[in-house]
């Protein structure tokens, strides 16, 4: 693959953000692993399922663009990079890669192989989150810097290493020069180090830059020191940014358009100002109002989703936030085991006496129709306690979302039954100048909704 002049000029690209080329095309990305069952299961061939870390994602990239993947530990936004690098094992879905004829044109990179991609990988580079373990601590830094013109073949000319170096060194605020290039990364700062690590990536100069948490673990003195170092090297050598973080505080220092993330899916994509400044995802303003205020004067409501984030192996149905929710309504996928999660919620916030009285009345939760329906047993069948205790439950948190995915509630002779309505999954759809995956903004059912976008 060519790669692009080493002799780079400043760039003064005004065109707006909508009219620039497309580097990175992703349409319905998956990456899903399989999981080992045991030892039988596997001798009989039988499946044990799979972890949908990324379950059909789908974005654009355009020249000079930083785009921010947002979201929890767990969101499937680093698995999303490092798909795109080769380093994960894609299942289905389109990347199509175009940084130009200097690069080698445009190409879809699912049907590379390794010895291929390693020629893209001069045009794609990544900074890892650990600054500490990205350096190898046997080499000094000019060795490590330039480890890549060595791996990719670019030049055995030592003069011309030397320059290189030396430029790379310079760029990235490691001056003056000498006193760096034979430290070794045990005598540098974490700051030091990651300045270290985005000169070795742009060594290769390359188009496309993925930087998975690179400030995470800096301390908070550096991290906009970093930052802004990151943006003067956009400016200066056209690069395009993908950044992957769980910190919408530095995304919004960073980036120019917000992909939020949420257990394999992105529920929210759009500039980031609007998203910022008019949030449409519930899931996103639980993030936002999760930021922290550093005016210790000031009293901000936290109105965090409840919950932890579900098992990738087993998502929620419909709406994967939605047990998390609280303006959930009825299409967002209700099903046997919220049940579950309704009566865990109350017993850890009743007395001891409570717990205990109301845990025998229902024995244990049996699933008839996943999805469709759940029953609740009496433990002394025909004595109707497992209906009153859901009608006192109810009673005593009407507003609980649960409700309202339910259908109907009806007796039986060893319990009571709940069917729950249809689960939809939401697709994102344009509202304003964002798009979301979110019930809520489709005209289909907006009209059942009991909650606002903005509950």
């Amino acid at each position: 693959m060519p790669t692009k002049p080493d002799d780079l000029e400043v760039d003064s690209d005004l065109t707006p953000l909508d009219d620039r080329p497309v580097v990175l095309d992703v349409r319905d990305l998956r990456v899903h692993f399989a999981l080992r069952g045991g030892f039988f299961d596997r001798l009989l061939g039988r499946s044990s399922g799979s972890v949908k870390a990324v379950d059909g994602v789908t974005f654009t990239l355009r020249k000079g663009e930083v785009l921010g993947l947002v979201g929890e530990s767990g969101s499937g936004k680093t698995t999303t990079a490092r798909a795109l690098l080769g380093l994960a094992p894609i299942t289905g879905g389109t990347v199509r890669f175009d940084a130009g004829p200097d690069y080698g044109g445009a190409m879809e990179l699912t049907t590379l192989r390794e010895p291929q991609f390693r020629a893209v990988r001069q045009a794609i580079q990544l900074v890892f989150q650990d600054p500490h373990a990205s350096l190898n601590p046997a080499m000094d830094l000019a060795t490590a810097v330039a480890h890549p013109l060595k791996i990719h073949k670019i030049t055995k000319d030592r003069a011309e290493i030397d320059r290189r170096v030396r430029a790379a060194f310079e760029r990235v605020g490691l001056a003056p020069v000498d006193q760096y290039l034979h430290k070794y990364p045990a005598d540098l700062s974490g700051g030091q180090k990651q300045r270290a690590v985005l000169a070795r990536a742009i060594m290769l100069n390359p188009a496309l830059l993925v930087a998975d948490e690179p400030v995470s673990m800096l301390d908070m003195s550096v991290r906009a020191k970093i930052l802004q170092l990151m943006l003067d090297l956009k400016r200066d050598l056209g690069l395009t940014y993908l950044y992957v973080t769980h910190d919408l505080a530095t995304a919004k220092f960073f980036c120019d358009t917000i992909a939020i993330m949420y257990l394999g899916r992105i529920v929210e994509i759009g500039p980031a100002a609007q998203i910022y400044a008019d949030p449409k995802h519930p899931y996103t303003r639980s993030l936002l109002a999760a930021i922290p205020e550093p005016d210790p004067s000031r009293a901000v409501p936290r109105n965090l989703p409840r919950g932890e984030v579900p098992d990738a192996a087993r998502p929620p149905l419909g709406c994967a936030f939605h047990p998390r929710c609280p303006a959930a309504f009825a299409p967002c996928g209700w099903e046997a085991r919220d049940v579950d999660a309704l009566l865990e919620q109350r017993w850890t916030a009743v007395v001891e006496g409570e717990y205990e009285r109301e845990r025998v009345v229902v024995g244990s939760l049996v699933e008839l129709e996943a999805g469709a329906a759940a029953r609740l047993p009496d433990a002394h069948a025909g004595s109707g306690a497992a209906a009153a205790l859901l009608a006192e439950i109810r009673r005593d948190e009407p507003d609980e979302p649960f409700w309202r995915g339910v259908r109907t509630v009806e007796p039986e002779p060893a319990g009571v039954r709940l069917d729950f309505n249809d689960a939809v999954d939401p697709a994102l759809r344009d509202v304003g100048p964002v798009r979301v995956a979110c019930h809520l903004h489709d005209p289909r059912f907006t009209p059942l909704a009991t909650g606002s976008p903005d509950a």
